[in-house]
């Protein structure tokens, strides 16, 4: 058995009790422009996402990946077809503050310190000054970053801030994070230092994530599925099940046979060649 295979990823439910999909995308359509000037970014995308799981969506520039997420976060809406987040409309989630995002550039404001920029949606939303005090400490801890809380951003490294990013996307408590190449901007070695942070993380918050790449070992890695979409219009092609729970994920995984059969799956996939699906692997 290897060590992808040792945590199978759990049913979605509690108590005997189905629990909402995280993410429910049906028949969605994004077209910008008009007439002549249209463009179809993406087409006839379905895609479920259970609570609790991590998926990453990979594929070629242009190909709607951010869009999608967009789509989910209420960001932009659909021409066609419908999001829900958690069995509500994704403007209904959004205003119930269900989802947390960050992008690749970690938006912190510099005039504030670390603490202040993690509290911002507490503060935003009214949450007393000892209820944001309490929480702000709370993340900073599960980031490993506390005795950074009076520092300022520019005192930060790149990864660093990436990860105060995803604290203060943790802040209201959501059920899924909404990541958008967070760490396409640092280093290989920063990078996946990250991604362990983020397995961890995800492991002890329990949210569910939807997570746009353009690296293929970092989507596999990371993913319970990886979803793979194709060139313009974007269209899901593919969804590899990734063997074992990506809340178990370590770095001895990367060594792994299958880790680097499943990045070849993908990669497989992604060029319109994919090879042999490992066992417990999907390929839709």
């Amino acid at each position: 058995m290897t060590d992808l295979e040792k945590h199978p990823t759990p049913p979605a439910s509690t108590g005997g009790f189905a629990t909402p999909p995280a993410i429910e995308v049906r028949a969605v359509e994004r077209v910008f422009g008009k007439r002549r000037k249209q463009v179809v970014a993406l087409a006839a995308v379905d895609l479920t996402v259970a609570a609790g799981e991590f998926v990453s969506l990979i594929g070629p520039s242009g190909c709607g990946k951010s869009t999608l997420l967009r789509l989910v976060a209420d960001l932009d809406t659909p021409t066609a077809g419908d999001v829900a987040v958690f069995g509500k409309p994704a403007r209904q989630a959004r205003a119930d503050q269900d989802y947390g995002i960050a992008f690749q550039q970690a938006g912190l404001l510099p005039w504030r310190t670390v603490a202040a920029n993690v509290g911002l949606p507490l503060e935003l939303h009214g949450a007393s000054g000892s209820e944001r005090k309490a929480r702000v400490a709370e993340l900073l801890e599960l980031v490993g970053l506390a005795d950074f809380a009076r520092s300022r951003p520019d005192q930060l490294s790149g990864g660093m801030q990436q990860r105060v990013a995803i604290a203060r996307a943790l802040a209201e408590r959501p059920r899924l994070l909404l990541m958008d190449e967070p760490f396409g901007a640092l280093d290989e070695i920063t990078r996946e230092r990250m991604q362990n942070e983020l397995v961890r993380i995800c492991r002890e918050t329990g949210a569910a994530v939807l997570f746009v790449t353009h690296s293929i070992p970092e989507a596999v890695f990371l993913s319970d599925r990886v979803v793979v979409m194709s060139a313009r219009p974007g269209r899901i092609v593919d969804i590899v099940d990734v063997p074992g729970s990506s809340h178990h994920r370590t770095d001895d995984v990367r060594d792994d046979a299958g880790f680097f059969h499943a990045v070849a799956t993908v990669r497989g996939h992604l060029h319109g060649a994919p090879t042999d699906a490992a066992p417990g692997s999907d390929t839709r």
